[in-house]
């Protein structure tokens, strides 16, 4: 209905960005150009490949996951889309100069910086943020040199329960013959199999039901072979509050029955290899190493117990003044990923988003006017979380809002669009990579992949991805 509308209450003339290539941006392009037949749709990204946390995000081990890109890849073959990749938002080009070219500018560039804890000895080597972790080894080029120690120490330290850390404790834990027919870059792969880390701990603030994975992941992770599974019986003690939560949340209660499970088989498989879930405790620092200076030695933790939280049924963590330390040479941050502010965007640090109103971006939370022809989708706009399906829905209500918007407006000022971005491009010199560009990428990588029996052999490095131009 929203097409058969926006078709006949707009002119032929629309010109849209889409800046960020990943889930939102792609089906934010979708959306527009079934929406409106005369819609130019231009997408750009500052890698120089399409696809965001589908390429860089996803883990090897999930292929089935990825199968996503071909829907993308017939939007990017449509004759009113284009993809620029190679193309900065903030350096290359500004947003100032994006809102001259032109009529609407969607933001869905996600979240590619962390949240911090803000607490002591955070600095040290051997700390990491699980997004650092998961660049490292799906290839990104921002990490392909990222120097990551698996060798000096046998434990590891994931704080946060989440699919991210349940990822990242699996990769660290499986085993490397089964990963080297995934498309992890080699790099990670020539590291795992050197590596030294047989104990896994994924430290939650909170309890069993609040763990925040999903059954799916956690079902994987505790499939793993030869992997002994320790939880503490005395976590698994529920209150009435407990109960009252699995019971307004089916997926809480069933992690919580899969952990239950898990816990009953304890200590009875013979594997060399260790998964610690420890709940109920928050870090309060890092502790540095007595062997290797400047270096994580172990985290010193603060035990935790659960509040209500008035009467949303939310249960928080709250100190207990008791603490205990457990060693580890490695730990990975999986307590949320940050979205970056550019020039000329208004932005809510507190939350990480950008202010808006179903999609249309606005000044403030305090001033609702909206600003003209800007709009934002996917992480950007609702912080994140969900999953890649979750971003369909963000940008069928994005589109809506600027269906609504372009349908009161006659669109007599006409804009550049793509010739203009283009003129820009050449300007100031920019190399930008076309989707035919990035086939060619696509067609290296899985060559070399076929012959080392892996679906692709990820080029990671800037000056590899560049060169094929």
């Amino acid at each position: 209905m929203i097409a058969r509308k926006f078709t006949s209450a707009t002119s032929q003339s629309l010109r849209v960005c889409v800046v960020g290539s990943g889930p939102a941006g792609f089906y934010t392009a979708e959306k527009m150009l079934k929406a409106h037949e005369g819609a130019e749709v231009d997408i750009i990204d500052r890698l120089p490949t399409p696809f965001g946390l589908v390429r860089s995000g996803v883990a090897p081990d999930h292929p089935e996951t990825k199968i996503v890109i071909n829907q993308f890849s017939r939007v990017a073959h449509n004759e009113r889309c284009s993809f620029f990749g190679n193309v900065s938002l903030g350096s290359s080009i500004s947003l100032s100069e994006l809102r001259q070219i032109y009529h609407v500018v969607v933001l869905a560039y996600g979240a590619e910086s962390d949240r911090v804890l803000g607490i002591k000895g955070e600095e040290l080597k051997g700390v990491h943020s699980a997004r650092e972790f998961v660049w490292w080894y799906n290839g990104h080029p921002d990490f392909s040199n990222m120097t990551l120690d698996l060798k000096n120490t046998d434990t590891a330290i994931v704080l946060g329960q989440g699919n991210v850390a349940l990822d990242v404790a699996r990769i660290l834990l499986r085993s490397p013959t089964e990963l080297a027919t995934t498309d992890i870059a080699s790099h990670a792969l020539d590291a795992l199999r050197e590596s030294s880390i047989r104990k896994v701990y994924l430290v939650g603030r909170r309890g069993p039901v609040q763990a925040a994975c999903t059954a799916k992941e956690l079902r994987e992770i505790l499939a793993i072979k030869d992997l002994n599974i320790n939880i503490k019986e005395a976590d698994l003690v529920k209150t009435s509050a407990d109960e009252e939560e699995m019971k307004n949340n089916r997926i809480r209660k069933r992690v919580f029955e899969l952990l239950s499970k898990a816990s009953s088989t304890s200590g009875q498989t013979s594997g060399q290899r260790e998964l610690d879930f420890t709940f109920f405790r928050k870090p309060d620092k890092f502790l540095e190493s007595d062997h290797r200076n400047g270096y994580v030695g172990g985290v010193h933790f603060e035990k935790t117990t659960l509040k209500g939280n008035g009467d949303s049924g939310y249960q928080i963590a709250t100190g207990t003044g008791e603490y205990e330390d457990i060693k580890c040479g490695l730990v990975l941050k999986s307590i949320g990923y940050k979205s970056i502010p550019v020039d000329g965007l208004p932005f809510d640090h507190s939350k990480g988003v950008v202010p808006n109103i179903k999609g249309r971006v606005i000044s403030s939370y305090d001033v609702s006017e909206a600003e003209d022809g800007l709009y934002v989708c996917g992480w950007l706009k609702r912080g994140p979380t969900g999953i890649i399906a979750t971003n369909l829905y963000d940008a069928e209500e994005t589109v809506a809002s600027i269906y609504e918007d372009v349908s009161k407006i006659e669109l007599t000022s006409r804009k550049p669009g793509r010739e203009g971005l283009l003129e820009l491009l050449e300007s100031k010199k920019i190399k930008f990579f076309t989707f035919d560009d990035w086939k060619k990428i696509d067609f290296e990588e899985k060559r070399v992949g076929s012959l080392k029996g892996k679906p692709r052999e990820k080029l990671t490095t800037w000056k590899d991805l560049l060169q094929v131009k």
